[in-house]
């Protein structure tokens, strides 16, 4: 079979899928557009080139088939069609990384197709070799499991705040079906042999070991383990898998999965003659150009326990100008006219951080739903803007997870206690001389308001707020949280 050649990026110079969705009548141009020029009808030509001009969709495989059919295929009103991505559970929680693969499923979902997610409980007992200098160190089946249970419960709340804050309340029309899958139900019963007698025997090791990943592995002093070079071949059995029991055509993945989705397109058009497609979404990378994930140590999670909505919303806030219209785009369901008024807005009034704002506020509630997003805002106003209200309004959860480092202490409120006694029962500062005059020399704040009298009187809803709590600063960065008893 002839090797099928690759659609290149959206905007790409090599010809292209989505380069050819911009000349393909009756589709409108994709180009972005010259300042000035009049502003073409948005959102035409059906989800294919919808997302290329967004961005999402960077490169589609193979380039001649899907040029023929694939935009027809999506097109609005057509049967709906299924396309998958996996997530392999090599932590119990996803990352911001794994966002713009989510963002895809959830516009095929939005199109009326079928978006299916797919936990690799099996895959990731191998590890997937793209992109990786050594091997992953192996993980024990019951991690693995606890995982994959972190990142069903993720997943599921991602599709969940997507329908009920984001589709429903849009009054949006049909959505398409959702499932949630983990390949180990149906690897984990796949006999050896039965595997390599069938998908083995069809899976061609040329186009195995030419793979940019298998090339890379195999140069290097440590190589390559069996394992690894077979975990194509697994995520490729995958695909057939999906085609054959849920009709699954396309398959999504990140750009460095191209190798794998071009071994799982060789396998389902062998083993059922019938065209499929793979998809790839962009690698998200920190300002030095390191991919967002665990292995680089860099990963913003999407579960609370790891990444509080705070953090999740301060790591958007705070994006660069050039990036933040791209995220946008990327992370967002905003129509583009709107993003285009925001950035617009933007470059009038910069010190205003509006599209960061938006796009932190986006973010944080599909992740952590409109509760999270409050959170967010409440621990922002509390830190940031000292404000008292928001600090009397936050959970004890806010405060930990604000605080994170911060000590906690425990006092009974005793007649005529003072700011140096707070100070001193919560060993926030030294006995004698040196902790008196810290208090005297501003160096301690209590609920965001600095005190210089060590002598004041602590007061309910000043130095204690109706929550029963006192934020207590001392220098820059050392808090302490103090819970009021019996008051």
């Amino acid at each position: 079979m002839a090797a099928p050649r690759l659609a290149r990026p959206c905007g790409g110079a090599a010809a292209g899928l989505c380069g050819g969705l911009r000349r393909a009548p009756p589709l409108l141009p994709l180009r972005r557009r010259a300042h000035g020029q009049p502003r073409r009808a948005r959102g035409a030509g059906g989800l294919l080139a919808a997302q290329c001009e967004r961005g999402l969709f960077q490169e589609v495989f193979p380039a001649q088939s899907a040029e023929e059919q694939l935009p027809a295929l999506l097109e609005p009103g057509q049967p709906p069609l299924a396309a998958y991505c996996g997530f392999d559970p090599t932590a119990d929680s996803l990352h911001v990384g794994h966002l713009p693969a989510v963002m895809a499923l959830l516009h095929f979902q939005r199109a009326g197709h079928d978006a299916i997610a797919v936990v690799g409980g099996a895959t990731a007992r191998l590890g997937d070799p793209s992109g990786r200098e050594r091997a992953r160190e192996p993980l024990p089946a019951e991690r693995v499991r606890a995982h994959a249970q972190g990142l069903r419960a993720g997943l599921e709340r991602l599709f969940r705040n997507h329908r009920d804050l984001f589709w429903a309340a849009a009054g949006g029309a049909r959505l398409g079906r959702a499932a949630l899958l983990d390949n180990a139900s149906w690897l984990g019963r796949q006999p050896l042999l039965d595997f390599l007698g069938g998908a083995g025997g069809q899976l061609r090791m040329g186009s195995l070991l030419s793979r940019q990943s298998c090339q890379a592995r195999l140069r290097s002093p440590e190589g390559m383990s069996l394992a690894e070079f077979l975990y194509p071949a697994l995520q490729a059995y995958d695909f057939l898998h999906l085609h054959r029991h849920h009709g699954c055509r396309v398959q999504l993945g990140g750009a460095d999965q191209m190798g794998n989705i071009m071994s799982g397109y060789e396998l389902v058009t062998r083993m059922t003659g019938t065209d499929v497609f793979g998809i790839t979404v962009p690698l998200i990378t920190s300002t030095t150009g390191d991919k967002l994930g665990k292995t680089a140590g860099n990963a913003v999670w999407l579960n609370r326990d790891k990444t509080s909505p705070f953090e999740l919303y301060q790591f958007f806030v705070r994006q660069q100008d050039n990036i933040v219209e791209k995220y946008l785009k990327l992370f967002t369901f905003l129509p583009l006219e709107e993003i285009d008024h925001i950035m617009a807005m933007h470059a009038k009034e910069p010190e205003k951080w509006g599209p960061q704002k938006r796009l932190a506020a986006e973010v944080t509630k599909l992740v952590h739903g409109r509760e999270g997003l409050e959170s967010a805002k409440r621990c922002t106003k509390a830190l940031y803007y000292s404000s008292l209200e928001a600090l009397e309004a936050m959970s004890d959860e806010e405060l930990q997870e604000l605080f994170r480092q911060a000590s906690s202490a425990e006092l009974m409120l005793e007649p005529g206690m003072n700011v140096l006694d707070l100070c001193r029962k919560a060993n926030a500062i030294p006995d004698g001389p040196s902790g008196y005059r810290k208090i005297t020399d501003g160096g301690v704040s209590i609920n965001g308001i600095r005190v210089t009298n060590p002598e004041t009187v602590l007061i309910l809803g000043q130095h204690i707020l109706k929550n029963g709590v006192s934020l207590l600063r001392i220098g820059k960065k050392n808090y302490y949280i103090i819970k009021w008893l019996q008051l």
